[in-house]
């Protein structure tokens, strides 16, 4: 009867006492065999991510400090000390690849014959413009806040993290002659596990095939404008598939009817808290991502190369044409 009622918006006058204590927190679209939480987080985090993305910038740019490196020969000179490199050095208006590996961008001489491996983590809190920084903080408000309502900020923080690792780590075993920043890899997992919380999630969506049409595309073009040249699509390779793994496992919803079975009488055959499917899905998702990013770190910090194991996957990174060329590794 409660089930009949969420899906109707109607009350009977048996169950008006219990609709009012669980309507305002569940509700369901038709047809429906799982609750739809709309309970909300406050969003913290990600505006948290954002001013320290924001601060590590402000930050790099006092240290790069262009007037005195390059005697005053910098752009946009009315900063003084926070003013830009030369455009024909970074034209994303931003500090010094120098300056940029000093603060912990990612370069595979440090973090393999250095042991660094925390820039690892280090890389994806710094940009190398402002351009590169207002384009992924744009893109973290505006899937991160969502995620985080939805949530919570203890398995959004977790997804962030690990994507973050997870893109930096293959694109250490790819790319040996080039440093690398950015949130992208993170950003990219934020969206892989959106597009896998729409899978395990399914019969919660009333227009599931047209979010999962959307969903795709906006990744699939996402992940072809990283074939460019000096684009690192490594870390957005790896930081989607360690996001979408983390989908299956932190971002579960139980089955419609679970919650209110406290008040079903005693003996009554209880359903279980997910589908068959989701909990396959979790196992599977976490014995491969396990095992994903085990594999990886121990190929990279003994040094392995990623090309001698795939010697097409440069394809994935950049696609040489009549306009430009690709420096490999």
């Amino acid at each position: 009867m409660l089930r009949r009622d969420l899906e109707s918006g109607g009350e009977t006058k048996n169950n008006r006492a219990l609709n009012n204590n669980n309507y305002n927190n569940y509700s369901a679209a038709r047809n429906s065999y799982v609750y739809d939480p709309e309970t909300r987080w406050i969003s913290w985090l990600v505006p948290f991510f954002v001013l320290v993305n924001v601060v590590a910038f402000v930050v790099a740019m006092y240290i790069n400090n262009c007037p005195t490196e390059n005697q005053g020969n910098c752009v946009a000179k009315f900063l003084r000390r926070f003013s830009f490199q030369p455009l024909s050095e970074n034209p994303l208006f931003g500090p010094s690849s120098l300056t940029l590996t000093k603060m912990g961008a990612l370069k595979w001489d440090s973090v393999v014959n250095d042991h660094q491996g925390w820039r690892l983590i280090s890389c994806i809190w710094l940009h190398a413009g402002l351009i590169h920084l207002a384009a992924n903080m744009f893109s973290l408000v505006f899937i991160g806040i969502r995620l985080e309502q939805q949530f919570g900020f203890v398995r959004i923080g977790i997804i962030y993290l690990l994507s973050g690792f997870g893109g930096s780590v293959l694109s250490s075993l790819f790319i040996r002659n080039n440093i690398s920043v950015g949130a992208s890899g993170a950003l990219f997992g934020l969206l892989g596990a959106m597009l896998s919380e729409l899978i395990t999630n399914w019969s919660i969506y009333s227009n599931k095939v047209a979010a999962l049409l959307t969903l795709v595309v906006i990744i699939v073009i996402n992940l072809a404008i990283g074939i460019l040249p000096h684009v690192d699509n490594f870390a957005h390779i790896g930081g989607f598939l360690t996001g979408i793994l983390l989908g299956f496992i932190l971002l579960l919803r139980p089955q419609y009817g679970w919650l209110e079975q406290q008040h079903l009488p005693a003996g009554t055959r209880r359903k279980s808290k997910f589908k068959a499917y989701q909990y396959i899905l979790l196992i599977v998702s976490l014995v491969l991502l396990i095992a994903g990013l085990v594999i990886a770190s121990v190929m990279l910090f003994r040094g392995e190369n990623g090309y001698d194991h795939c010697h097409w996957c440069h394809y994935l990174s950049c696609i040489p044409t009549s306009q430009w060329k690709c420096n490999d590794s």
